[in-house]
């Protein structure tokens, strides 16, 4: 799937327009947007050029713009190779109903909403499934784009900022275009459990429903960590809950994203966690809760594929649950040495989360 597009707004700009519009070229944003002409003329042709036509007719003269967007009824004289398309403020049922319409004709839509909910961008994106065109909803801010970004999973195909401060540009870009990397997944050899006594434990419930081989990255020490299952798979005497991981003791490591690693005990409710597929996959997913609370715990010892010991601390309880290669699901207090295990090796030593090249020893 390939990312969203990143548009600019220059209308309202004011003496910041130029700065904004070089930063956002620089960004490789997909497009950017004037009122007048006069504004998209420096820009170069890697970034479309879009003039938004707000009255009832458009200037005799639209100079280099790529596309043209004009509001409900409105006809304007485009020269060859120039697209054109609507621009609509939905405010009331009536533009919703012209708005969704509008998605199921034109190659490009803008749209923008008057009041502070995302039922209306809901309605016309249903509305246009499976249809060609290409739908951009404006935004006020970085925070409001990510948030149309997913309505309905997918959201619209873009976000234009409407009232962009310098930084922006660069901040949308690179959150939209971050990519959540495959990681390369080793085979742990168990060697042996051990019963250790009581200490807490975190279970870590996120706010996306985990698959059957998804779980998270934990370990007692930074080098390599163990693949622990979400709570997917049937008990006997409780149901599943595919939100969470019984993931460890608080003070064991476990992946941020691809490349920062936290303590269970740092992980709060709107921080994110890393879900590890057991082909490798990733994502960040959010974090609803973490409950920390005493339990007997079971320490499980194995090897990497060059023989460097490998810990985790668990709760001691057959219902803990690590995945093997092919996905397999193994429950923890039942594991014998010889066992595999899947895992990661981060490679290198972690200080405040960080990768940091330092003598350190964890044992």
């Amino acid at each position: 799937m390939s990312a969203p597009l990143c548009w600019l707004d220059l209308r309202g700009a004011g003496d910041s327009r130029q700065a904004l519009a070089e930063e956002a070229v620089h960004q490789r944003f997909d497009a950017v947007v004037a009122g007048d002409p006069a504004d998209l003329a420096g820009l170069p042709p890697t970034v479309t050029r879009v003039l938004v036509v707000a009255g009832a007719r458009g200037p005799e003269d639209i100079g280099v713009a790529d596309l043209v967007l004009t509001m409900p009824g409105v006809t304007v004289e485009a020269g060859p190779g120039v697209r054109l398309g609507e621009w609509h403020e939905i405010t009331d049922r009536a533009s919703l109903d012209r708005a969704c319409d509008a998605v199921r004709r034109d190659t490009v839509t803008l749209l923008s909403f008057a009041d502070p909910t995302n039922i209306p961008m809901e309605i016309v994106l249903a509305a246009a499934t499976r249809s060609p065109g290409t739908i951009i909803t404006a935004a006020a801010g970085v925070d409001d784009a990510l948030v149309h970004l997913s309505v309905l999973e997918h959201g619209p195909a873009g976000v234009l900022l409407t009232a962009p401060r310098p930084g922006d540009a660069t901040r949308l870009a690179r959150l939209v275009r971050a990519t959540s990397p495959k990681l390369d997944l080793v085979t742990l050899t168990v060697t042996g459990i051990r019963h250790v006594g009581a200490g807490e434990r975190a279970c870590v419930d996120t706010c996306s429903v985990l698959e059957p081989d998804e779980g998270i990255l934990v370990g007692s020490w930074a080098r390599a960590l163990m693949l622990c299952v979400s709570e997917t798979h049937p008990l006997p005497y409780m149901p599943t809950r595919p939100f969470r991981v019984n993931a460890g003791a608080v003070m064991s490591y476990t992946l941020a994203d691809a490349t920062h690693t936290r303590y269970l005990s740092e992980l709060e409710a709107g921080g994110t966690v890393l879900a590890v597929g057991a082909d490798g996959r990733t994502r960040k997913v959010t974090v609803g809760r973490v409950k920390i609370e005493t339990r007997p715990l079971l320490a499980i010892d194995a090897t990497d594929p060059d023989g460097q010991p490998v810990n985790l601390i668990v709760q001691d309880d057959w219902h803990v649950r690590v995945l093997g290669p092919g996905g397999a699901v193994l429950n923890t207090t039942a594991l014998t040495a010889g066992d595999e295990i899947l895992g990661y090796r981060p490679g290198r030593e972690r200080h405040v989360g960080y990768p940091i090249d330092e003598l350190c020893h964890e044992r």
